[in-house]
């Protein structure tokens, strides 16, 4: 189940959140109501070289306490320029949770750390602040997720009020995990953000690796895992994301067999290197990024790029399409034709053979 729609526009034009609400208000059959979400990148110009950090608070009586716990945790490695609650409108949810959110720069001897600073940050407070937890934590880009149909999320978060370059969504469709505020998508660590529909039955595996180089995983949803999989081979290694999906969605060994030599002996450490991070089970993902992402040929994207992939024997499905500048990655054609009528190319692609989208140079 699920629903999954992102698009970017690969010269950065900015466009109205209203836009993804309604594509993704075309799947809400695949979800339940019990979470929707969006990710916009290129929302805050404003604070366009500070962090964001948004917070899930508690709804009780102390909810300021637990707010200021999170401000002294920040203020320990850095400077807080402006926080305030996430404005809402009243009367369409029903509020389990504050949704709160700091602009935040590092204290200059962070500076050159900043980025494994905020992962332990965001992982102190999702560990150790009862009722408080960071579900959005990278630069000039905010998610904006709760317990609810897709329209009713994007109203509650007056989505059409911001502009954005790159959108993420999804609908939810729990299985195995109650559906809760946290447990909504799109998950995001630092830059990373990802929307995710199927079943990770690898998550006790990928869990254990993960948390073997310090990250926790507190949210309670196989798909928190995935976003810290990305921040781990792609930012901390410095995999070329072709490999580092290659590690997420290996090839079957019969395949590696048949390949070239050099070819051959990459994807086989690959296979035996990060056999930990690969993700079992049906999924279609969407991920995007604006950290700097080294590809094959040498090329460092630093802008922004949306991937879009399946597992390998693609148990989930994923159509991509293009329009002008514009690339969209979904779970059906029909949502990408709700705000895109007329399309120039559309495509199925294999499965795990990834959709990639880069800003045009």
């Amino acid at each position: 189940m699920c629903g999954i729609i992102g698009f970017m526009s690969r010269k950065k034009r900015l466009i109205s959140g209203d836009k993804i609400a309604i594509a993704l208000d075309s799947l809400k059959e695949r979800g339940n109501g019990q979470g929707s979400g969006y990710v916009g990148y290129g929302i805050y110009p404003k604070y366009k070289d500070s962090y964001a950090i948004h917070v899930f608070l508690d709804n009780e009586p102390h909810y300021n306490e637990i707010k200021e716990n999170v401000k002294k945790t920040l203020e320990k490695y850095g400077y807080v320029l402006k926080d305030e609650e996430i404005p809402t409108k009243e009367g369409v949810l029903e509020k389990e949770h504050i949704p709160w959110r700091f602009f935040y720069d590092f204290d200059e001897k962070y500076r050159d750390v900043e980025e494994d600073t905020m992962v332990k940050i965001v992982m102190e407070i999702n560990d150790k602040i009862d009722g408080a937890f960071v579900f959005s934590s990278g630069k000039n880009l905010g998610v904006f997720k709760a317990s609810g149909w897709p329209k009713e999320v994007a109203e509650f978060y007056k989505l059409d009020e911001y502009k954005g370059y790159m959108w993420l969504s999804h609908a939810r469709y729990p299985t195995n995990t109650r559906g809760w505020w946290g447990g909504a998508h799109p998950f995001n660590l630092l830059n990373w953000s990802v929307v995710h529909n199927g079943e990770i039955t690898s998550y006790g595996t990928n869990k254990r690796y993960v948390e073997s180089f310090g990250y926790k995983c507190r949210l309670l949803t196989d798909t928190e895992v995935v976003s810290y999989i990305f921040d781990l081979l792609i930012r901390k290694h410095k995999l070329p994301v072709e490999y580092a999906l290659s590690a997420i969605a290996p090839r079957f060994w019969k395949e590696i067999d048949n390949m070239p030599e050099e070819e051959r002996k990459i994807h086989e450490a690959i296979r035996m290197t990060y056999g930990s991070a690969t993700l079992n089970g049906p999924f279609a993902i969407i991920v995007g990024t604006h950290e700097g992402m080294m590809f094959m040929n040498g090329d460092i994207e630093k802008e922004n790029a949306m991937v879009g992939l399946t597992d390998r024997i693609k148990l989930r499905p994923l159509v991509a399409a293009e329009k002008d500048d514009l690339t969209f990655v979904s779970s059906e054609e029909a949502a990408i034709r709700k705000i895109c009528p007329e399309l120039d190319r559309v495509w199925m692609p294999d499965a795990g053979i990834p959709v990639i989208a880069r800003v045009e140079k």
